[in-house]
């Protein structure tokens, strides 16, 4: 008989259900940091989507102008955490999480209130712009403690047999509050962008009003007191007398060369692999940097009801992600994962040469299910992929700087998404959107070619590692 651990087979159902089953038993200290995620990633990314066109209509930007806008926004996010995503550990999570929510509030306040006090959009650098900007800004200082601080939060509210049940509720609020913006044509069409601005200030109030009363100070100390106390029973042992121990060795000192040396992007195999998935990776940046325009602009003329109700396919992604990624990942757990990485790139990026044949619904839904498919298929993989590549003691370097290319990706394709939609896709005259779609996707499909490419040198050595 084989000593070799059978292991369970996950339902996809439940995976999907789970996470709400636990949410309505999460003690209250867990209920306040998923309320408040659930409601952020319905205002973030409900925002996200108008951005590039109210950069456009009220702050008085072109499309070229209004790309890095976003862009800073984005990656901006992605720069903050590095830098403030610790703040958590010094001020504890509360108290992060209630000032990185103040500060994505006044943020979101200077955004809705530029338009809202009669500023006219005068173009860069005028008054609204800069107004705008520092919303911008804050919103990126708070969300730069606020995620960090909300995982942290789960970390400390768990033991590890529940840790995994918190981060799933983490992973699939945030999904299900980014879908809810696909409801808010109404609301937008009603009182336009600015106002739409304002309804998500409104429920940034009450996230942080939430926030605030669910996490009282003594509900915080009590629930880690009590996760400590149970991460000890779970052990199975009760704190060690202290023993003399011997003087650590000296360490050695600081050497340039030797951190060079051992940097995880000295390791030409993991460098390929990350920077070779940008290519793919533009795909999610153009959901909020091109997609919302290209709905509202490419079918105005021949299906008007879908250019003016386009929050749906803008928002449809994360409603597709939280219902796919635990089924594509239960059917396809025992696949080598080297081989899904380059399946699911693969998948994800043919689907923009459908938008190449033109802009009809077919071509559309198409698109987004079929994409959403290949990045189920991939995105869970990557930081296994990462994680496992990385040699012993080295998994969390590696894991850091697997997310990098994410960082450069957000900022590179920025800087040229405002110049393909002004030149192929402009908000008025005509358009040639399936030149701008027919690019992306070359763009995109280098991803899986370099993966193949690359198989007997990347996937060779991972093989071995993995087995």
């Amino acid at each position: 008989m084989s000593d070799k651990p059978v292991e369970a087979k996950k339902n996809p159902l439940r995976e999907i259900t789970q996470p709400f089953v636990d949410l309505v038993h999460a003690p209250r200290a867990l209920m306040g940091v998923n309320v408040s995620y659930f409601l952020e990633g319905f205002c973030y990314f409900g925002i996200l989507g108008y951005l590039a066109m109210f950069f456009n209509r009220h702050v008085g930007l072109s499309d070229v102008q209004a790309g890095p806008m976003v862009g800073a926004l984005t990656w901006g996010i992605t720069l903050s955490m590095f830098f403030f995503g610790g703040l958590a550990d010094r001020w504890g999570v509360r108290i992060a999480l209630i000032a990185a929510l103040a500060l994505m509030l006044a943020g979101r306040v200077c955004l809705a209130g530029g338009p809202s006090l009669g500023l006219p959009p005068a173009g860069m650098w005028s008054t609204v712009h800069l107004t705008t900007m520092l919303g911008i800004l804050f919103v990126v200082l708070g969300y730069g403690m606020y995620q960090p601080a909300a995982y942290a939060a789960v970390r400390q509210f768990t033991t590890p047999s529940t840790a995994g049940m918190g981060y799933a509720m983490l992973y699939a609020l945030m999904n299900l509050g980014g879908w809810l913006p696909s409801f808010f044509s109404p609301i937008r069409n009603a009182v336009g962008i600015p106002g739409a601005f304002w309804v998500y200030v409104g429920f940034t109030i009450l996230g942080l009003g939430l926030t605030y009363l669910l996490l009282g100070r003594r509900i915080v100390d009590e629930r880690i007191a009590w996760a400590r106390a149970e991460r000890r029973r779970e052990e199975g042992r009760e704190p060690e007398a202290a023993t003399p121990q011997a003087p650590a060795a000296p360490k050695p000192p600081f050497s340039l060369l030797r951190w060079l040396r051992q940097h995880p992007l000295a390791d030409a195999k993991f460098a390929f692999f990350i920077f070779c998935l940008i290519p793919v990776q533009t795909l999610f940046a153009h959901n909020w940097l091109t997609l919302p325009m290209y709905v509202e602009r490419a079918y105005r003329g021949s299906w008007p009801w879908i250019s003016h109700n386009f929050e749906p396919a803008v928002n449809f992604n994360p409603l597709l992600v939280f219902i796919l990624v635990p089924i594509v990942t239960a059917l396809t757990q025992k696949a080598p994962v080297y081989r899904m990485m380059i399946l699911g790139t693969l998948v994800m990026a043919a689907p923009s040469f459908l938008l190449a044949l033109g802009p009809t619904p077919v071509t559309l839904v198409a698109y987004l299910v079929i994409m959403t498919v290949g990045e189920a298929m991939w995105q869970p993989r990557f930081l296994q992929y990462a994680a496992e590549i990385a040699p012993e003691g080295r998994t969390g370097a590696y894991m850091g700087v697997a997310q990098f290319p994410w960082f450069l990706t957000k900022m590179i394709t920025s800087l040229y998404s405002g110049w393909f939609l002004q030149r192929y896709c402009p908000e008025s005259g005509p358009t040639n959107t399936q030149f701008m779609w027919l690019v992306y996707g070359l763009i995109a499909i280098s991803s899986p070619i370099m993966l193949l490419l690359a198989r007997n040198w990347v996937g060779k050595d991972f093989k071995t590692k993995a087995a």
